[in-house]
């Protein structure tokens, strides 16, 4: 985890907002396939929504540093 958040913390703010967007597309296509019964790694959405909040988390820290 502490590798993924360093390699988090290397890309631009623009990098991190394109991510969360993916990772927002991902995160409501696994929640239709675990709708329809058809989601096999449950863990999946846990690990995405973590993912998401770490990196607003990253965004939130380089906001308030900025100003």
């Amino acid at each position: 985890m502490a590798d993924k958040v360093a390699d988090l913390r290397q890309k631009t703010s623009d990098q991190l907002k394109e991510l969360v967007v993916d990772l927002k597309k991902t995160q409501f296509n696994l929640r239709f396939q675990r709708a329809s019964g058809q989601l096999e790694n449950t863990a999946q959405v846990r690990a995405v929504r973590r993912e998401i909040a770490t990196i607003k988390t990253l965004l939130g820290e380089r906001a308030r540093s900025a100003s």
